[in-house]
């Protein structure tokens, strides 16, 4: 495996953790020594029309066992997003960010953003969006609706 960046950037909403969201951490824990992981605040979630069952605190203690489950020994911090980018717009040490296929586009916005404050861009490093039975991406929305559980699951029939 190539060398690892020393600080990486991920983030997420994390309301209901689910299968895609240890596919992002995983990615982020690969490729870095160190992992930044924006949590959207509850203020910044709603804004983005988000509709949440946990507060941020109970959104922060779920993301830190699962990390805890599955990762052992990981080396990150986390940070209170809200905004799109957090530390990753304002530190130069930040190297990469992980995102969703679906969120990768925000690469390029942080990294116009960075250039503006003279810092180096990032790497942007997709992960595919992790799919349900059905085939459509697993999402804490379709969870919270009851269509599926953490894992893809299909839970009702259409």
């Amino acid at each position: 495996m190539a060398e690892k960046f020393p600080v990486v950037a991920t983030g997420g909403t994390f309301d209901e953790i689910h299968t895609g969201h240890t596919a992002l951490v995983s990615k982020a824990f690969q490729v870095g020594k160190k992992v930044i992981i924006g949590v959207s605040s509850d203020e910044f979630a709603k804004k983005r029309g988000k509709r949440l069952n946990h507060k941020f605190e109970e959104r922060v203690e779920n993301l830190k066992k699962m990390i805890k489950k599955e990762f052992r020994n990981a080396n990150y911090e986390i940070a209170k997003l809200d905004g799109d980018f957090g530390p990753a717009v304002t530190t130069d040490e930040v190297g990469a960010l992980v995102a969703s296929s679906e969120t990768r586009i925000k690469g390029k916005l942080l990294n116009r953003m960075r250039a503006k404050k003279g810092l180096k861009p990032v790497e942007v490093i997709a992960v595919e969006m992790v799919r349900a039975e059905d085939g459509s991406p697993i999402s804490s929305t379709r969870i919270r609706a009851g269509e599926i559980d953490g894992g893809g699951r299909l839970l009702k029939r259409r």
